[in-house]
């Protein structure tokens, strides 16, 4: 059982707090029962595991699962599990995983969020989950967003983030080409639209393009669209978190749907 604070996988997993060390290692933290049980169901591989005894002996079956697809697998002192987590009270177990592992391509069919400089890792999170609820495609993000990978985005995703195709898009308005070249029609969401978010048809191929927390869509993403909506608010209120228009978008698409079949 690893004990010491100076041990170096210990070090190695406590310096994944920091994205430039996450970038560095090409590592990142997989935390909680709920995200490795996830982890698990899918085959992502593992490159290391620790949990305390207590957390072992309440999931053994879960435990063997682990070890059988990662690299190395430890049992850890309840004070090194709280070192090495980024979680105030952790559950009792902590994973390691490569970066970069793209297991579902996003494809360029159904419902797919193009996410435009998001700096929150609670958003992007609840986004991914919320395309998952609500039967989106995928979903891109630019580069210069939070990491897909920060620990806060995997926690705030409930375990989705292994289960909806997404990617970082190098260059998003050459996505939205892409995408556009594939048939998909391109909406943007904009306060100075025409259309409400209901008066489109859903039921096409689509791209939602949704802008930064505070300055919205770049005026030349927002030029790309072939529509332009709007989510009606009453007067005072300037505007609405980017992940409940996101999903406000994707349940009314999964709303048109139901209505047609």
């Amino acid at each position: 059982m690893l004990t010491s604070i100076q041990n170096p996988l210990v070090k190695q997993i406590r310096k994944l707090h920091s994205t430039k060390e996450r970038h560095k290692q090409e590592l990142f933290l997989i935390e909680g029962t709920h995200l490795i049980e996830e982890a698990c169901e899918v085959g992502y591989p593992l490159a290391a595991a620790c949990c305390t005894p207590e957390w072992q002996g309440n999931h053994l079956s879960l435990w063997e699962t682990v070890c059988s697809q990662c690299q190395r697998a430890e049992i850890v002192s309840k004070e090194i599990l709280n070192a090495i987590a980024t979680t105030v009270q952790p559950d009792g177990v902590v994973a390691t995983a490569r970066r970069g592992i793209n297991t579902n391509q996003v494809p360029f069919t159904g419902v797919v969020m193009a996410l435009e400089t998001i700096q929150d890792p609670g958003n992007v999170g609840t986004m991914i989950r919320t395309a998952a609820a609500a039967g989106g495609s995928g979903l891109w993000l630019s580069g210069d967003s939070v990491d897909l990978d920060n620990p806060k985005v995997l926690r705030a995703s409930a375990g989705q983030w292994f289960r909806l195709p997404m990617a970082v898009s190098p260059d998003l308005k050459l996505t939205v080409q892409q995408a556009r070249e594939e048939g998909m029609q391109i909406i943007a969401t904009l306060p100075s639209a025409n259309l409400t978010y209901w008066q489109v048809d859903w039921q096409q191929p689509t791209l939602i393009l949704l802008g930064n927390e505070g300055g919205g869509l770049s005026p030349d993403l927002a030029a790309m669209a072939d529509l332009q909506v709007k989510i009606p608010l009453h007067p005072g209120v300037e505007s609405l978190n980017v992940a409940i228009a996101g999903a406000l978008m994707l349940y009314e698409a999964q709303r048109q749907k139901g209505v047609k079949e």
